[in-house]
């Protein structure tokens, strides 16, 4: 627009200056003049309507002031000597990794902090932010637009590593792990807050340990699998044992019973059942004695 206006000055310019001159162009010397002026009003009138994208928001600024009223998403009319920067409000991500091209900055962007026990354990961390609407002329006049890396970076960082003092090494990796993202959300929240921000979720995506405490934590995982294992292997031997010795008993039982009450026709019925279960065809031939025994032929 700029652009429109000093082409507007140039023209009226033109137009005065033929008309003080006895040139060709001298009876058009009105003309000219007016088509200047139109082309600064026009410039004028295209620079006081400023369109504001959706999930953004504008902050008007005049020689340096900047205006604590924002400007809502659509069409804005507003002072055509104003500069409109505009803040992006809707939901946005900040990851720092260790992967390569993974994070906002290329190459190796992980957070390196020294743990309780002395140990360098390496973070990856995503954190999803916003400006708040309203705060966003003042975050202009005290930070700037570039707050991702004048805010969010370093509090990010330096928070995390002031927290990460409190937690063992393996504490981080595995049982506390929770915990200290909780507590390094709070933190930074509050940093976040006070400087218009407003942060939503913070996502510690992977925690690297040292190899030689990888590797006793792996150990130790595969030593409590052996030892879950061996008990299982002493609990079905058990249910064994006790599964014998029942049926052991049961068949002591049987055999007292049968030594201290067992008649002559008990015998011979199961002496009879016995045979008569063979696979082996067979005559039996009872007689008619009260102590008579029977006799067996074999049909083959």
């Amino acid at each position: 627009m700029l652009f429109l206006i000093i082409i507007g000055i140039i023209v009226v310019s033109v137009g005065f200056a033929a008309k003080k001159s006895n040139s060709p162009v001298t009876p058009y010397s009105n003309i000219i003049s007016i088509a200047g002026v139109a082309i600064i009003a026009l410039a004028a009138i295209i620079s006081s309507v400023v369109q504001i994208n959706p999930g953004e928001i504008g902050v008007q600024k005049l020689f340096g002031k900047v205006n604590d009223k924002t400007l809502e998403s659509g069409l804005n009319v507003v002072n055509p000597l104003v500069e409109v920067v505009t803040f992006d409000i809707r939901t946005q991500n900040y990851t720092m990794s260790g992967v390569q091209n993974e994070g906002d900055k290329s190459g190796d962007d992980a957070i390196r902090v020294l743990s309780a026990d002395g140990l360098e354990v390496v973070i990856d961390l995503t954190v999803l932010y916003k400006v708040v609407p309203s705060e966003a002329p003042r975050i202009l006049k005290e930070i700037g637009t570039d707050y991702r890396n004048t805010i969010v970076r370093p509090i990010c960082r330096t928070k995390i590593r002031d927290n990460a003092v409190y937690y063992d090494a393996v504490a981080l990796y595995s049982s506390k792990r929770d915990e200290f993202q909780a507590r390094i959300f709070k933190t930074i929240e509050t940093d976040f807050k006070s400087r218009g921000l407003l942060l939503e979720q913070l996502l510690v995506r992977n925690i690297t340990l040292p190899a030689s405490v990888k590797a006793t934590i792996e150990s130790k995982i595969n030593a409590e699998q052996e030892a879950q294992k061996m008990t299982f292997v002493l609990q079905k031997e058990k249910q064994e044992a006790e599964r014998k010795r029942v049926e052991a008993q049961g068949i002591a039982d049987y055999q007292k019973i049968l030594s201290t009450g067992l008649s002559d026709k008990q015998l011979q019925y199961e002496m009879i059942k016995a045979i008569a279960t063979s696979p082996n065809a067979k005559l039996i031939i009872m007689n008619g004695g009260k102590n008579s025994t029977p006799v067996i032929l074999d049909a083959k």
